[in-house]
């Protein structure tokens, strides 16, 4: 399977934009390089196995020769003290045939006058494996030689000369270590070949991983992973589907909220156009027929009706009241204009008075002692819409008789954070309650500065619980707004 990519970083001397290009090593499948992690393994256990053999084939050479030697030493005084009252040509000769053809050791017997005595050639004596001469340089012990005097009857009439010769036992270790290396390369080829296969059907579920990756990357996210057989890699494989779910449900919501937020960009601006057709409009032809009034009680020939015109002055001074009175409600709908200009408190206290005017059956109470003047535009903004869309709310649908709101700062272990809460008295959540564009905006809002939004039964009633964090060093300097 292909290897993912390995993350490199850039020295710290290195230049902007410079990135380490992986090593050969690195661009390797992760199965081959643990095939040759598992080979380099071999191959060193058999260099070491090969020391061991060396090492214990020259100990056993050695004792060998030894006990040769001493064998060989043996026989040749048991042979001359049996063959005392032979002729010393029939001594020699039968000597030389006795100790012919030995292992390990070479015989050769000598007359009085050092002259080799001859024998038959013997038959060579060939192994199946015959040891290189590198192998028998490593294990052949330093050739000993022993002069053994051939005495009858207190004369001598000759030397045996005893050599050693270790090629032989040699021979038959690098036999064995021939056979044993033949049986471990098969060995290791067969388990190598298992490990192949075996690495392979376990890697197999990363290979799905990294193309699940690939389609996340490309922005599809219905990729899903059959869970493996192993459990490491079966709590991956959930993972990575419980991730897969949750961007697809994220991307689904994001969709679900720009629907909603050019509907509402649309509501608002259709609700803005009625306004201004409903409400403007009126105010707009009033004044026109007013001045047009003016203009003609000031055309006409007698003297003008100043009663008429002072009246038609007051109704337009009452129209001009009126419309900026619209004008003024319309852009707090907008943008609520105090919002940077008067502390937040001061804007939550307008709001609330604004509200209690406009709906007199409505008891609306707010404690905002614990809140600083500002927390930042956002926030600020953030906090104001969330109160005046829960109120919103309470009047419209829980139709509520009281509504109290409280927001404070707070510290603890995790930080400071502001709190709100909205409590009213009305019906509270209904069982087939659906969240609205007005709730879902908030929640947006809310979660943006990462903050939570929570929606209770207050019994009776709804509570809304906000909690908005805030970093006092990155707290906003609202010195300069002064008090409303």
């Amino acid at each position: 399977m292909p290897a993912p990519r390995p993350m490199t970083t850039a020295p710290a001397s290195s230049p902007p934009g410079w990135t380490a290009r992986p090593t050969v090593w690195a661009r390797w499948p992760t199965r081959t390089r643990m095939i040759v992690l598992v080979l380099a393994i071999d191959l060193l256990a058999a260099l070491l196995s090969c020391g061991v053999i060396v090492l214990n084939a020259r100990s056993a050479v050695e004792v060998e020769m030894k006990a040769a030697l001493a064998n060989v030493e043996l026989l040749v005084s048991d042979t001359i003290d049996l063959a005392q009252t032979a002729p010393p040509d029939t001594l020699l000769q039968t000597l030389r045939l006795r100790v012919q053809g030995l292992r390990h050791v070479r015989v050769a017997v000598l007359d009085a006058s050092g002259t080799p005595v001859p024998a038959p050639s013997p038959r060579p004596h060939r192994h199946a494996y015959e040891a290189p001469p590198w192998f028998v340089a490593l294990i052949a012990p330093e050739a000993r030689q022993h002069d053994l005097p051939i005495e009858v009857q207190g004369r001598r009439i000759g030397t045996a000369r005893i050599t050693t010769q270790p090629r032989d036992e040699i021979d038959e270790v690098w036999g064995y270590a021939v056979f044993l290396s033949l049986a471990s390369l098969f060995v290791s080829l067969g388990l190598l070949a298992a490990l192949y296969v075996a690495f392979g059907r376990v890697l197999a579920p990363l290979t799905q991983l990294a193309e699940g990756l690939t389609q996340l990357e490309r922005q599809d996210y219905t990729a899903r992973l059959a869970p493996p057989a192993s459990r490491e890699l079966a709590v991956i494989a959930a993972r990575f589907n419980s991730v897969a779910q949750a961007l697809a449900e994220t991307r689904a919501a994001n969709r679900r909220l720009n629907r909603q937020l050019l509907s509402a960009q649309d509501d608002e601006r259709r609700a803005t156009a009625l306004e201004l057709h409903d409400e403007f409009g009126p105010c707009l032809f009033a004044l026109e027929a007013n001045a047009a009034s003016v203009v003609r009680m000031a055309k006409a020939e007698s003297e003008p009706d100043r009663t008429k015109l002072a009246q038609r002055a007051g109704e337009i001074s009452a129209i001009v009241g009126q419309v900026q009175t619209l004008n003024r409600d319309l852009l707090n709908r907008l943008r609520p204009h105090a919002l940077g200009q008067v502390p937040l408190p001061d804007c939550l206290v307008l709001l609330l008075r604004d509200f209690t005017r406009r709906h007199s059956g409505t008891t609306f109470t707010g404690t905002f002692d614990g809140l600083g003047a500002g927390y930042g535009d956002v926030t600020d903004l953030t906090v104001f819409r969330c109160i005046q869309e829960s109120m919103t709310n309470a009047v419209r649908h829980g139709r509520a008789r009281n509504v109290t709101v409280e927001a404070r700062e707070a510290h603890d272990e995790t930080g400071a954070h502001l709190t709100v809460s909205i409590r009213d008295d009305g019906g509270g959540i209904a069982p087939d309650h659906r969240i609205g564009l007005g709730l879902s905006g908030m929640r947006e809002r809310v979660e943006a500065l990462g903050g939570t939004l929570t929606l209770d039964n207050g019994s009776p009633g709804t509570v809304v619980r906000i909690r908005i964090p805030f970093d006092l060093e990155r707290h906003e300097d609202t010195s300069a707004i002064p008090p409303a």
